[in-house]
């Protein structure tokens, strides 16, 4: 009998084990085993019947409790199940406001799942899952001609869209985000939210470095230090003279605090800084026809994509001790992780990467969310492409930026910005140039970053 109860014992260990496992192997709460019991009375029904379900609470094999509840719009209804959280609330009263933790149900969080009706016809539209600390990071499924196709979203943007499963829509009513994951491994860019948590300390260490001197810079137009440590301007190259007032203080341009930046890499390697010069190399030909052709006789048109195309390169080239041109590099950001954007007007087609132009800065945060995944432990040089202020049909490369992208010990996609010795926040920068294009180069950050 002991061994029996030994071995059966065995068993249900392995059992509980394999449950936990696909509990537990992405992290994210499972609501398949509540949403078996709710197809009839929640996925299927009509609102009418709908409407009468209260809100309740349910838990799976494991204890993780759920919230199934029913939300309306003027055209859509939508079933939540939602898994528990506390979260910090602000409470108003007369004695005035106090946070207090309170269990909540949030409906975009790991684990949320989400299935959309049609109002009038009570039709489903989509199901989706939230899996990522992010709640813009998403997956869903859409009935067509019964199958479910998936679209994969990135901050409004689709990664991939209206891939056919194969299966049919109905299997996602009671679908494990581990099923949905081993369905669609090769249909479905899963590697873009593969998020490592660790990866970014050499990230985190230069940002901090940088922040700590931004109270020592002041922004100088045309400035920069050359190879010596001497301040010059950049269109010369001639020795400036820095006002007595800031003496002691860190003056450079837009470009020159980029050069700053790759400066405080390349010296502790080489024991000099860049030189002036090569960062200058035009590396874009215009043709002479047009008026932007003939403009680019007179004006640089590609300033700032020429500066952090060679400054990329010059920075790889001294980690690797060999000479590499701009386009020999490998430097330029060219990946192309999305097919379309759907925006308040609807779904709106994206040119993707456009040689010597870049991205649009509106699909640039999940463009970084992705580099944030597939590149860690990089950072990015950015030229901006604007209207000429003086020739509305031009656009022109005068505006340069820094850029960090990563994830917190939590999952959360951060990015830091600089621009001009200055911290920028991602939203101010996207309110200024959400109509304008962006250019990027990589570098590898290092923890031996010491800019002087």
């Amino acid at each position: 009998m002991k061994k029996r109860s030994a071995v059966f014992l065995g068993l249900l260990v392995l059992a509980l084990h394999s449950v936990f496992a696909d509990y537990n192997k992405s992290g994210v709460a499972d609501s398949s085993e509540i949403r078996r019991n709710l197809v009839e009375t929640w996925f299927e029904a009509p609102l009418s019947a709908v409407r009468m379900n209260r809100p309740e609470i349910r838990t799976n094999s494991i204890g993780q409790k759920f919230q199934v509840r029913l939300e309306e719009s003027e055209d859509f209804f939508s079933v939540f199940v939602a898994p528990y959280a506390r979260m910090e609330i602000d409470v108003y009263s007369d004695k005035g406001k106090s946070t207090e933790m309170q269990e909540v149900y949030p409906g975009d969080v790991p684990g949320s799942w989400v299935l959309v009706r049609d109002k009038k016809s009570g039709a489903p539209l989509r199901i989706r899952y939230y899996f990522a600390s992010d709640s813009d990071v998403f997956v869903q499924f859409s009935p067509v001609n019964k199958t479910g196709c998936a679209d994969f979203v990135c901050y409004n943007c689709y990664a991939a869209r209206g891939v056919p499963t194969g299966l049919s829509f109905e299997r996602f009513y009671t679908a494990s985000f581990a099923d949905i994951q081993k369905w669609t491994a090769n249909i479905l860019p899963w590697q873009y939210t593969q998020v490592y948590k660790d990866n970014y300390h050499s990230s985190l260490q230069m940002i901090e470095v940088i922040r700590a001197a931004l109270p020592d810079i002041v922004f100088t137009d045309d400035a920069m230090y050359d190879e010596d440590g001497e301040p010059v301007y950049i269109s010369s190259g001639k020795k400036r003279t820095v006002d007595e007032e800031d003496a002691g203080k860190i003056t450079v341009s837009g470009a020159g605090f980029l050069k700053w930046i790759a400066d405080g890499i390349v010296q502790p390697l080489t024991g000099t800084r860049l030189k002036r010069i090569p960062l200058l190399t035009e590396t874009v030909q215009y043709k002479n026809t047009g008026f932007q052709g003939v403009l680019s006789q007179s004006y640089s048109l590609s300033f700032s994509l020429d500066w952090i195309r060679n400054l990329a390169s010059a920075v790889i080239s001294v980690r690797t001790r060999k000479n590499y041109l701009y386009n020999e590099s490998g430097v330029d950001v060219s990946i192309e992780p999305f097919s379309a954007e759907f925006t308040e007007r609807g779904l709106e087609s994206t040119a993707g990467f456009v040689q010597n132009s870049g991205y649009s800065v509106r699909t640039l945060k999940p463009l970084l969310y992705v580099l944030a995944a597939s590149e860690p432990e990089t950072f990015y040089f950015a030229a901006i492409r604007s209207t000429d202020r003086r020739s509305p049909e031009v656009k022109v490369f005068n505006e340069c930026a820094v850029i960090f992208p990563y994830f917190d010990n939590d999952g959360h996609f951060k990015c830091v910005l600089f621009k001009d010795g200055a911290e920028m926040s991602f939203d101010e920068f996207y309110s200024r140039y959400c109509m304008d294009s962006v250019f990027l180069t990589r570098a590898g950050c290092t923890e031996q970053f010491f800019p002087e």
